[in-house]
C-alpha cells in the first residue's frame, strides 16, 4: 500500500446531498478499515501477535480485534442493528488493559483466539458495516443524534487505535517486524538547530469546539471558554534529541530534585536512564522506529513521557535562570491560532501529520510557521510587517502539556460512549497537543483533545516556553465524583425530582421560610448539610450561611461546588453500569450566593465556639444519625439567638450503627405505651423552645435506574425562647 491512499481527509458533516454523503462516509469507513490492517501487516508472524511489549496494554491481537467489535458494540447501542457476529469476540476484545498505573498490571488469562479467525471477524463486520451505510437513514449535515454519527465515531476511534497500536508496534522486538514500503520512515537527518526563544504576544482566546462544527468531535472537545493568555516566549523548534542529550550528560536521570514526586516514583519503579525509544549500544545511542533502528538522529524531536519533560524543563530552568516550562494548552492554542486552515481544507499539510510524509518523526527545522512579532511601544504596530518562526506547531510528534483534561462549560457525555473523557477528568491525565506524523481524522483537527497519564509513551516530545512568572496558570480539574454514598446523596440534592416529589432541601428551606415570616434572617447554620444543597438555598435569604458535616467526603464535595461553580458524578444504572451527571450552581439559580456561605467540617454535638448567634438552626434529616441526640438538643441551644428558630427534619429510622439504644429519643414502650421520638424531642425542647409547627415532607432516594427509597421526614419547628 502505497503512502497516496494513506492520506484521507476527515468527512466533512455540512456538505453535499444525503447520497453522496452516504458514499462519502462508506469510503471513509473502507479506507479506514484498509489503513489499519496496513499497519498490522508490518507484523513478522502471527506470535508476534501475541508478545506484551507493552506490560500495560494487551497483546496486539487484542487491538487488532478491539476497534471492529467496538463497531458492533456501539452499532447495537444505538440500536442501529439487533443481532451480534461473535459474542465471545464482542466481550473478549470490547474492553482494553486501562493505563491508570504502571504498577497495576493485568495478569488475567485470556483463551485468544488465532489471527486468521480475528482477520475473518474483522471481514464479517466490514460486511455488517458496509451493508448498514447502504440503508442508513442519513442527513446532511450529520449531528450527533444521527445514525451517520455512530459510524463516524467507530472510525474515529480506530483511527485513535492506529496510532495507540503503532507504539506498541515499536515497542516489539525488533526480529518481530519487517520494513513495509507502505510505512517507509524519514531518511533525512543532520546536525540539529540551536533552540531559542520567540516572543508570543498576549492574546484572547475562545477555546472548544462548537455543537455545529462541520468535522466529527469527541465529548472533551465541546463547550466555549473564555481565556486571556500572557505573553509568553516559546522555543522555535520541539526540542530535539541533540538538545535532550545535553540533559542526559548532565545527568539528569539522577538528579532527583528535577523529578516531581510522581517522577521520582516513576524513575525508582522503571530504572529509566535515557528516552523509552532510545538504543544504547557499543558505537552510541540509536533510535528505534516503527519498523527499524537507526543511528540516533539529533535532530529530530525527542520522544518522552510528561515526567521527562517536566525533569527536563526544570533543568533548563536551574541553568539559564528562567522560568521555563511546559505550556499550557491555552498558550499551545496560541500558537495554533497562527495556522488559518484546518485538516478537512488543507492541500497539504503544515506538519509531519495525517500520514502525508513519513512514517516517522522528520527534523524538527521542516515545517515553519510564520507568526507576528509582538510590537513594542516605540513601532509602528498598523505598518509593521515583522514576523517570528515557530517549527512543528503541528505535527512530528505530540506536544505535552501542563494542563490536566477537563472539560469546557457545556460538557455532555454522548450516550452511546459515555465513557470516552470522563475517567481521564481526575487531575493524573495531561493533555497532549499538536497530532504526530501518525495522527489521521479527528487527531489531526484543530479541536482535538487527547490525555494520557504522566507516566504514558505516545508519539509524544515537547516544547518549552519562558514565562513572565513561576506561578503555572493550571485550572484545578473538576473530577467526577465515584464513591456511591457521596454520589447517591448528590444526585438526592442536585439531581433530577422523581415520581413528582419536589427536592427535598428546598423544600425544606421555603417551608422553613414560610414558618419564620418576617423574623430576623442574619445567620443560619445548616448542620448535617451533607453535600450542601440545602445551605446553598438559605443563602437565598440570609446574610450568612454555615454548612457543617461530620462527613469530610461529603463537605469535599460541598465545597468544590462552591468554588468551581460545578460537581460532576455518577450514579449506577445497573449492576456495573453507571450513568454521568453534571450540575452547575448557576443552573439551579444559586451561582450569586456562594459569598455568604462557609463549609466546614465538625461534629454537631461538639461545635467549635465560632458556630453561635444564629437566627436559625436547620438539622436536616440529623437527629437519628447522632451518637448522642439528646446531648445535641441540650447544647444547640446555646448557638441560638433569643427567638432563633430550630428546625428538625427525620424519618426517624433510629439505627444501632448510628445510635446505641439507650440514646433513641423516641421509638420505644415507656410504662407500657408508645413513645415516639416527636414525645421525646418535646421531652428535650421544652422549657428552652416553644412548639411552632410540624409537618411530613416526603422525599426520594434514587439507588438505581429502577430502585428508588421513598421516605417521609417529619418536619418540626421550634422558637427559643
Amino acid at each position: 500500500m502505497d503512502i497516496q491512499r494513506r492520506i484521507s481527509k476527515t468527512l466533512r458533516l455540512d456538505t453535499g446531498s444525503s447520497e453522496t454523503k452516504r458514499q462519502e462516509l462508506k469510503a471513509y469507513f473502507n479506507q479506514t478499515f484498509d489503513l489499519y490492517e496496513s499497519l498490522f501487516q508490518v507484523i513478522r508472524d502471527d506470535q508476534s501477535y501475541y508478545e506484551r511489549p507493552e506490560p500495560l496494554r494487551h497483546p496486539l491481537l487484542f487491538y487488532f480485534g478491539h476497534t471492529a467489535t467496538f463497531f458492533i458494540n456501539k452499532l447495537l447501542l444505538a440500536k442501529l442493528i439487533t443481532t451480534r457476529i461473535n459474542p465471545s469476540f464482542e466481550a473478549m476484545f470490547a474492553i482494553g488493559v486501562d493505563e491508570m498505573s504502571w504498577d497495576d498490571l493485568n495478569e488475567a488469562h485470556y483463551d485468544w483466539p488465532t489471527v486468521a479467525a480475528v482477520r475473518t471477524y474483522r471481514d464479517q463486520v466490514r460486511n455488517r458495516v458496509n451493508q448498514l451505510i447502504d440503508v442508513l437513514p442519513l442527513t446532511v449535515p450529520i449531528r450527533q443524534t444521527d445514525p451517520g454519527w455512530a459510524i463516524l465515531m467507530g472510525i474515529e476511534h480506530e483511527r485513535i487505535h492506529l496510532e495507540t497500536s503503532s507504539v506498541i508496534i515499536r515497542m516489539l522486538p525488533i526480529a518481530s517486524v519487517r520494513t513495509n514500503s507502505g510505512w517507509e520512515p524519514c531518511h533525512q537527518t543532520g546536525l540539529a538547530p540551536t533552540n531559542a526563544l520567540v516572543p508570543i504576544r498576549q492574546q484572547r482566546l475562545i477555546l472548544g469546539k462548537d455543537e455545529n462544527d462541520t468535522t466529527y468531535g469527541w465529548d472533551n472537545e465541546y463547550g466555549r471558554k473564555n481565556v486571556l493568555v500572557d505573553a509568553f516566549k516559546v522555543s522555535q523548534f520541539l526540542v530535539s534529541n541533540s538538545e535532550y542529550l545535553e540533559f542526559i550528560k548532565a545527568g539528569g536521570y539522577q538528579q532527583s530534585h528535577l523529578w516531581t514526586q510522581e517522577g521520582q516514583a516513576w524513575l525508582s519503579f522503571s530504572r529509566a536512564t535515557m528516552p523509552h525509544f532510545w538504543v544504547k549500544k557499543a558505537d552510541g545511542y540509536w533510535q528505534r522506529n516503527l519498523c527499524a533502528e537507526m543511528p540516533l538522529p539529533l535532530d529530530w524531536p525527542v520522544e518522552v513521557n510528561y515526567l521527562e519533560a517536566k525533569a527536563f524543563c526544570n533543568w533548563k530552568a536551574a541553568t539559564t535562570g528562567s522560568h521555563i516550562r511546559l505550556p499550557t494548552e491555552a498558550e499551545w492554542c496560541v500558537l495554533r491560532s497562527h495556522i488559518d486552515t484546518d485538516q478537512v481544507d488543507w492541500r497539504s499539510a503544515p506538519g509531519n501529520i495525517n500520514l502525508e510524509y513519513y512514517a516517522s518523526s522528520c527534523p524538527v527545522n521542516r515545517f515553519a510557521t510564520q507568526l507576528p512579532a509582538p510590537q513594542d511601544a516605540s513601532s509602528n504596530a498598523a505598518g509593521s510587517t515583522e514576523t517570528a518562526t515557530v517549527f512543528d506547531i503541528i505535527g512530528n510528534v505530540w506536544q505535552w502539556t501542563e494542563t490536566p483534561i477537563n472539560t469546557y462549560p457545556g460538557f455532555k457525555v454522548h450516550p452511546i460512549y459515555d465513557d470516552f473523557s470522563t475517567p481521564t477528568f481526575d487531575g493524573k491525565h495531561n493533555l497532549i497537543k499538536g497530532g504526530s506524523w501518525i495522527a489521521t481524522g479527528n487527531e489531526s483537527l484543530r479541536h482535538a483533545r487527547y490525555a494520557f497519564r504522566r507516566h504514558f509513551f505516545q508519539h509524544a516530545g515537547f516544547r518549552y516556553i519562558e514565562a513572565k512568572q513561576a506561578e503555572l496558570p493550571v485550572e484545578k480539574v473538576n473530577t467526577y465524583e465515584t464513591d456511591s454514598l457521596v454520589s447517591q446523596y448528590l444526585e438526592f440534592h442536585y439531581g433530577d425530582d422523581y415520581f413528582a416529589v419536589p427536592n427535598f432541601p428546598k423544600a425544606c428551606i421555603e417551608a422553613c421560610m414560610t414558618a419564620i415570616g418576617d423574623h430576623p434572617k442574619h445567620r443560619a447554620l445548616d448542620l448535617g448539610c451533607a453535600v450542601g444543597r440545602s445551605t446553598f438555598e438559605f443563602g437565598k435569604y440570609f446574610s450568612h450561611v454555615d454548612g457543617i458535616d461530620f462527613s469530610a467526603r461529603f463537605i469535599q464535595s460541598a465545597f468544590q461546588l462552591k468554588e468551581d461553580g460545578q460537581i460532576r458524578y455518577t450514579i449506577p444504572t445497573e449492576g456495573n453500569l453507571v450513568a454521568y451527571r453534571e450540575q452547575t450552581l448557576e443552573g439551579l439559580g444559586l451561582a450569586e450566593l456562594t459569598g455568604n456561605i462557609d463549609f466546614s467540617q465538625g461534629d454537631a454535638t461538639n461545635l467549635k465556639p465560632q458556630f453561635t448567634d444564629y437566627d436559625l438552626i436547620f438539622a436536616g434529616n440529623l437527629i437519628d444519625r447522632l451518637y448522642q441526640p439528646k446531648l445535641f438538643l441540650e447544647r444547640i441551644v446555646e448557638r441560638l439567638k433569643p427567638g432563633g428558630w430550630l428546625v428538625i427534619t427525620s424519618p426517624y429510622t433510629w439505627l444501632e450503627e448510628y445510635t446505641q439504644t439507650e440514646h433513641w429519643l423516641g421509638g420505644f414502650k415507656v410504662n407500657g405505651e408508645n413513645f415516639t421520638t416527636f414525645d421525646g424531642l418535646q421531652s428535650a425542647l421544652e422549657g428552652d423552645f416553644t412548639f411552632k409547627s410540624r409537618q411530613d415532607v416526603p422525599f426520594v432516594i434514587r439507588e438505581t435506574q429502577r430502585k428508588y427509597q421513598h421516605s417521609l421526614a417529619e418536619m418540626t419547628i421550634w422558637q427559643k425562647n
